[in-house]
């Protein structure tokens, strides 16, 4: 499979063999809890489960890590202004974005570690860079020394140069560091935020050290694939290059470094901290679950894309689109529509870096002939089950909406009626055969002692 790769510029065969034991090992940032989630976050998290459900579909088993920062500075701000203990402000939202996830289709990781659960271990982590002279303490502090790791390393993944990145972001000079261009691993308490026990007094970690010591923790010295947002390239990938390959001394730290673009919205980077950016609980409420995981496929993971109303419309059609298609019935007899060609398609433009534009278009090319065939009495039975096999694999669920199934409505009275008809002169097969395609449209129907009724499932 072709994927980028961020750190050489390559494209590399990920295989099985990548791992001794066949599993592909994905870490990927995950969000820090302090507010609610956007749908910036609801486009990262559809990405990386597109890759995960293509992998496991091809029959490469993915071994899913994606941590929670339920530490860090903007949650502590929040938890004070709110009057509540910031530890239930992250469970809170943390719960939050899980139903968010469910509603979007989304495959849970298999492990979602937090960072107040493996405090232990960056210490540990910290003290294997103090001992191989990577890192120093000071006043309290553990910096990391930059320098040490050799400037054409450092600045591999980003590209840029070295003595270039001193006005990059979150680089902080303080007369704490050795270099301006040294990084936190550990910093002094501040009153009145959460704390622990460390050799260098009390304190918390830093940012940077928490992702190198839950991956390390969860999937090992190595893996096959890290990602997360573009905008985490510098610093923070970068630093948790230089954290782990000091500590392990087994690089590479990532085999491939996948980066999704940032979702904007009127032009600008979608952010909590402008208050730029439109909720998933609210997008999901306008447009449901399908039409949004549309909306991120149907461009290149690693193209910017805009959100807008006109945007989300149109994923919401293309995804009724589908839809109808999948679930039309069709004769049994005729001639029969091969969808090999449209399967091969779509492997081809999945295994070129991950191309879901051209994978939907080759589902939409498929759309287009089911209706033609089915128009002219051939057989589509086939098609339209791998029409919705490749739709599972990109995550969309073709659940009927409530709009969709309001606006059928007229069709569906005129099929149960039918059904009614049919059963009261006893022709249970024919009767059968519309209970099931009302099935397949999603509509569930119930014979009562007050007549029969019909409910979108």
């Amino acid at each position: 499979m072709q994927l980028h790769d961020t750190l050489s510029n390559t494209r590399s065969e990920l295989l099985p063999a990548l791992a001794e034991d066949g599993v592909v090992r994905m870490y990927v940032c995950g969000v820090t809890p302090y507010s609610e989630s956007h749908v910036g976050h609801a486009l990262h998290a559809i990405v990386f489960d597109v890759l995960r459900r293509y992998l496991d579909w091809r029959g490469i088993p993915v071994r899913h890590v994606q941590n929670f920062t339920d530490i860090d500075d903007k949650l502590i701000d929040r938890a004070n202004r709110l009057g509540v203990p910031m530890a239930e402000l992250a469970a809170q939202n943390i719960e939050d974005y899980f139903r968010q996830l469910r509603a979007m289709n989304v495959q849970p990781a298999h492990v979602y570690p937090r960072v107040t659960e493996v405090v232990p271990q960056i210490i540990e982590f910290i003290q294997g860079l103090i001992s191989k002279d990577f890192a120093y303490e000071s006043g309290g502090d553990v910096y990391y020394r930059v320098r040490k790791f050799g400037a054409a390393a450092y600045g591999a993944l980003s590209r840029r140069d070295i003595d270039d990145l001193l006005s990059g972001a979150r680089i902080d000079p303080t007369e704490l560091k050795s270099d301006p261009l040294d990084f936190a691993l550990w910093k002094t308490a501040k009153p009145g935020e959460p704390s622990w026990e460390s050799p260098w007094g009390h304190g918390r970690p830093g940012w940077h050290i928490e992702c190198s010591a839950m991956a390390l923790h969860a999937l090992g010295e190595q893996i096959d694939i890290h990602g997360g947002g573009a905008d985490l390239i510098f610093p923070h990938h970068t630093n948790e290059i230089a954290q782990t390959e000091a500590y392990t001394e087994k690089p590479p730290f990532a085999r491939i470094w996948m980066h999704n673009a940032l979702l904007q919205l009127s032009g600008d980077k979608m952010s909590k901290s402008v208050g730029n950016l439109v909720t998933i609980a609210e997008a999901l409420e306008s447009f449901g679950g399908d039409a949004l995981r549309m909306f991120v496929i149907t461009s290149h993971y690693r193209s910017p894309s805009s959100y807008t109303d006109e945007a989300m419309e149109a994923a919401k059609a293309g995804v009724e689109r589908l839809r109808n298609a999948a679930f039309r019935t069709g004769a049994a007899g005729g001639e029969v529509l091969d969808p090999g060609a449209t399967r091969s398609t779509f492997i081809e433009a999945m295994e070129d870096d991950l191309n879901t534009p051209r994978a939907l278009a080759a589902l939409f090319d498929l759309t287009r002939d089911i209706n033609r065939a089915t128009d002219a009495g051939g057989n589509t039975a086939d098609a339209r089950a791998t029409l919705r096999e490749l739709c599972d694999v990109l995550g969309l669920s073709l659940q009927a909406t409530s709009s969709s199934t309001q606006q059928a409505a007229p069709f569906i009275d005129l099929l149960v009626t039918l059904r009614t008809e049919l059963r009261a002169a006893k022709q249970w097969q024919l009767a059968d055969r519309v209970r099931d395609g009302l099935l397949e449209l999603g509509v569930e129907v119930k014979d009562g002692p007050e007549g029969t009724v019909w409910q979108a499932k």
